[in-house]
């Protein structure tokens, strides 16, 4: 506490991250307010809402990864599922890249992909045949929609049958 100056120039975001990594670590969908009560109690010092929420962004992307990496990595992800269950389903679609009219070479970006587990594959032959769609918005960097398709087997439990990654909530996608 003695090292703090009085404007606080030294409660910067990497001081804040080391003090909220066990809360992040713990529960990365931590809300910014509790946080800021976590910075409140340890420092005794209100920590800005805008301050926190950098913080807490710079430490999810430290610890998970940052948009780029994640997007970069699924493919891997993905190859590595297939790997370890021959029978799952995916499909990849990339798109070229383009400036000023010309491709660039050797850069594509993720279109949309579709997976579904080979154990969904099988659960599915024992569910109703009525299967619904729901979807989630995708926030950040990239704008997108996660796609889940789910059944109910006979015992009125609800199966995960497809998932997919899509850039919004069409009638194609």
């Amino acid at each position: 506490m003695d090292t703090i100056s009085q404007d606080h120039a030294k409660l910067d975001s990497d001081t804040i991250a080391d003090a909220i990594r066990p809360l992040v670590e713990a529960d990365p969908s931590i809300k910014v307010k509790s946080i800021i009560a976590e910075s409140q109690s340890r420092f005794n010092y209100n920590v800005s809402y805008h301050k926190t929420w950098l913080t807490k962004q710079k430490f999810v992307a430290k610890f998970f990864y940052d948009w780029e990496v994640s997007y970069q990595i699924l493919p891997v992800w993905l190859k590595a599922m297939t790997a370890k269950m021959p029978k799952s389903r995916v499909q990849i679609k990339t798109l070229f890249v383009y400036h000023e009219s010309e491709e660039v070479q050797d850069v594509r970006v993720l279109h949309h992909v579709f997976w579904s587990f080979y154990p969904c594959i099988v659960a599915f032959r024992h569910c109703k045949l009525l299967v619904q769609v729901d979807s989630t918005h995708l926030y950040g960097k990239y704008k997108s929609a996660l796609l889940v398709a789910v059944a109910q087997d006979e015992n009125k439990n609800i199966v995960p049958i497809a998932f997919a990654i899509v850039e919004g909530e069409t009638g194609d996608t």
